[in-house]
C-alpha cells in the first residue's frame, strides 16, 4: 500500500508535513515530491501515467493559486486523486479550492479543506482500508481515541 503526495511547490512543504505525519501514524509507505502543473507539466503527466504501475493506490495533489495539479494528475490516471488547496494568496486559498472542486465530469479531484492535509491523508487511509482490512481497524481505532480525548477533555473542563 502506498500513497503519494504531490505539491505544486516547496513553499507547501510546511502544510503537507501534517499530511505525512498521519500516513507514519497508520504505517502506511508514501512519496512526496515537487511537481508543477504549469512549470513541469510533462513531468505531472509522466508521474501521473506511471504511478499505478509503480504501485501508488492514491494520490493527493497539494496546489495553491490556480491550484491545477490535482486535475492535470486525475487526468492521467484511474487513481483516487485527493485534492488539497493550499492557502497561498490574497484570496486566502479560496482560489486554490475553486480550482479543485470545480472539475469537469469524467475527472474527479475528491477535495478537503484549505491546508486541510490531516483530513487528505486521513481519506487517503480510508480509500486504502477499502482494500486492507488491518487499515479499517486502525481508522477505527484512531476515531474511538479522538472519541475518548474528547470525553477527557469535558470531564477535566467541566472540573
Amino acid at each position: 500500500m502506498k500513497i503519494a503526495i504531490v505539491m505544486g511547490s516547496k513553499s507547501d512543504y510546511p502544510v503537507i508535513e501534517k499530511a505525512e505525519a498521519i500516513i507514519k501514524e497508520f504505517g502506511v509507505s508514501f512519496e512526496t515530491r515537487i511537481i508543477s502543473a504549469h512549470r513541469t507539466p510533462r513531468v505531472a503527466e509522466d508521474f501521473a501515467s506511471k504511478a499505478e504501475e509503480t504501485g501508488i493506490e492514491v494520490i493527493i495533489a497539494a496546489a495553491g493559486k490556480a491550484a491545477h495539479l490535482g486535475g492535470v494528475i486525475a487526468a492521467y490516471t484511474p487513481l483516487p486523486v485527493i485534492g488539497l488547496p493550499i492557502k497561498s494568496s490574497t484570496l486566502d486559498g479560496l482560489d486554490s479550492l475553486l480550482s479543485m472542486v470545480q472539475m469537469p465530469k469524467g475527472i474527479p479531484v475528491a477535495t478537503v479543506a484549505i491546508d486541510g492535509a490531516e483530513n487528505a491523508a486521513l481519506l487517503a487511509i480510508q480509500i486504502l482500508s477499502l482494500k486492507y482490512p488491518e487499515l479499517r481497524q486502525k481508522m477505527k481505532d484512531y476515531k474511538k481515541k479522538m472519541e475518548e480525548d474528547i470525553v477527557r477533555m469535558d470531564r477535566e473542563f467541566q472540573n
